[in-house]
């Protein structure tokens, strides 16, 4: 797939169910215009919630690189993935920051990125939080 676009928007979720429980994330992947360009959604396994928001950005930033390697900008409506990556709060749990280490990495192929917190009550937060859900419930059948 050939880069399309000069910026992504990636919003991304993920959670679990209970907490630690299996989990699931969802991504969305708009250009700067706010088209759609993409959307995932998988469930990963046992995890905790805050593990399911690190790999939901790690997935999106990989969907996002195929349509895009110069700017991207990250959407989260967990507030300490976006704090612990905006380098805001230190990272004490040693899973979170391997996780942290590896967002970085894949970020790696974007010229610049932006990682910023979003209210859950956002339309596209909305949508990748229905995408992890539903790869949830398609997970525990």
């Amino acid at each position: 797939m050939p880069n399309l676009t000069n910026l992504v928007k990636v919003y991304t979720d993920g959670g679990c169910s209970p907490n630690p429980g299996t989990g699931a994330i969802g991504i969305l992947i708009l250009d700067e215009n706010n088209q759609e360009l993409a959307t995932d959604k998988q469930c990963i396994g046992d995890t905790t919630s805050n593990r399911a928001e690190y790999h939901a950005l790690i997935e999106g930033l990989k969907l996002a690189a195929g349509w895009c390697t110069w700017k991207a900008i990250c959407f989260s409506d967990s507030s300490l993935v976006i704090k612990q990556l905006n380098r805001n709060w230190r990272i004490r749990n040693k899973k979170l920051l391997e996780l942290n280490k590896e967002v970085r990495l894949t970020a790696e192929v974007f010229e610049e990125v932006e990682y910023r917190f979003i209210s859950r009550d956002n339309p596209y937060i909305k949508k990748a939080d229905r995408l992890a859900k539903e790869a949830l419930r398609e997970g525990l059948r």
